[in-house]
């Protein structure tokens, strides 16, 4: 923004300048024609005097005034070609700081859209995050009922004691496997037996 607000003011300085150089431009063609016009009335002077008695000092007089007339008409037409070549650089300055202030627009503007995507992805993973959350807890809460529920029917066998503290998975894990192998050996006493 402040690269924009910079190059917008060189603009208007650019801009303010180019209008100057064509006032200047306008004025000098003004004073172009001003002295074209004294040129064709000097010439239109010289003519009606031609049959007059003094008419060699008078054209003498004409002569080095026309020829004054045209050192200044030269001088104003050369002015007039610098005035004209700096408009054109102006107007390319212009040209230039206009692309550049469209461009940093459009830079701005895919700067903008990129943050409202990331923006909106963070939004979103937010969410997904709330629902892993809600998810896990409803899972740790049916894990925690189900290893109560294997602790109470592991401990609740006959000759086995109730457990006095927090009991570890490992811990549970090594009741259960004693169960099961006694219930093996007692199968296998059975049919050693010949009962079914």
């Amino acid at each position: 923004t402040g690269a924009i607000s910079s190059l917008q003011r060189q603009l208007e300085i650019q801009e303010s300048q180019l209008r100057r150089t064509k006032s200047e431009k306008e004025m000098l063609q003004k004073q172009l024609r001003e002295r074209e016009n004294q040129l064709r009335a000097m010439s239109a002077k010289f003519c009606s005097l031609r049959e007059e008695r003094n008419h060699e000092e008078m054209m003498a007089a004409i002569e080095k005034e026309n020829c004054s007339l045209r050192q200044v008409v030269t001088e104003q037409e050369s002015k007039l070609a610098e005035q004209n070549e700096l408009i054109s650089e102006l107007q390319g300055t212009l040209r230039q700081l206009q692309a550049e202030v469209l461009a940093s627009q459009n830079h701005i503007q895919k700067q903008k859209r990129a943050q409202e995507a990331i923006q909106s992805q963070a939004e979103t993973l937010q969410h997904r995050e709330l629902q892993a959350r809600v998810a896990l807890e409803g899972i740790t809460i049916r894990f925690e009922r189900y290893r109560s529920k294997i602790i109470q029917a592991t401990f609740s066998t006959a000759g086995s004691k109730a457990p006095q503290a927090e009991l570890t998975d490992e811990e549970v894990l090594e009741a259960m496997q004693k169960i099961i192998n006694e219930r093996i050996e007692f199968h296998q006493m059975l049919e050693q037996n010949g009962i079914k």
